[in-house]
């Protein structure tokens, strides 16, 4: 009998441990009762989040979660951090969702649930425009800039890249343009927009190489076993997408969109 109870507590403190278990999730109801939906960002992302002087944060994710918001009658809650720090604070039951233009990938989708992807985004190449690197074959064997965390720093690091990383992008662009490294790969929309605004002011340009480093899904990420909470999301998600919303956010902030 001692043999039984303790096994069914080994199962149960394991069934606890396991946010996949039934009833465990944070549910849609929960969302609503709160009155908020709490996310984690890295407002260091233009045009998906970017901070502004006043301390608010805008760009195209927020603008979709405040639909969702509006589609689930609560708040919308931003907590900063570096973006290191979004999917364990989500994995961990700190915030709700995760969102700084993350991708949906097999390997982070082992530790988080990932809502349906609303758009594809591809990593980008920067280079000096006065550098040796013109074409993705160029950079073996050479230094390349990226934030850390993200898919660009694990996929340059799988392909044999020397790799520096960086808590902030903006911060990885100025090793770029003080020559610390030979190329900096960042998502194609953010890489527009910061390369744009460098350009506008200094005489060595930044030139994004046509050729993409890879090509991947974006989604909002929750800690494993909130299924209800994203299949609701998923569900306006959608909407959003038949209708034509999130893409007219995109042409809002002047971003070229691919829809998943």
């Amino acid at each position: 009998m001692k043999k039984i109870i303790a096994l069914l507590l080994v199962m149960a403190l394991a069934c606890a441990a396991l946010t996949g278990c039934s009833g465990s999730g944070k549910t849609a109801d929960d969302i609503k009762k709160a009155g908020k939906l709490v996310i984690a960002t890295s407002p260091d992302f233009p045009p998906f989040e970017e901070l502004q002087s006043d301390g608010s944060v805008v760009g195209i994710e927020i603008d979709i979660l405040n639909m969702i918001c509006d589609e689930l009658g609560v708040e919308l809650e931003i907590q900063q951090m570096d973006f290191e720090s979004v999917l364990p604070g989500v994995q961990a039951g700190k915030y709700d969702l995760g969102v700084s233009g993350i991708t949906a990938n097999e390997e982070r989708k082992k530790n988080a649930l990932f809502t349906d992807p609303y758009c594809l985004a591809a990593q980008a190449i920067v280079v000096t425009e006065s550098g040796s690197i013109k074409s993705k074959a160029d950079l073996a064997g050479k230094a390349v800039a990226v934030q850390t965390g993200t898919t660009a720093e694990s996929f340059c690091m799988a392909e044999g890249y020397k790799v520096n990383s960086y808590a902030a992008n903006s911060d990885a662009e100025l090793s770029l343009v003080n020559g610390k490294v030979d190329a900096w790969v960042i998502d194609d929309l953010t890489a527009a927009e910061m390369v744009a605004s460098y350009n506008e002011s200094h005489d060595d340009k930044l030139v994004i190489l046509s050729e993409a480093m890879t090509t991947e899904p974006y989604g909002f990420a929750t800690k494993l076993g909130n299924d209800d909470l994203i299949n609701e999301i998923n569900k306006i998600l959608k909407k959003l997408l038949d209708d034509g919303t999130i893409a007219s956010v995109f042409e809002k902030f002047e971003a070229p969109y691919t829809k998943p």
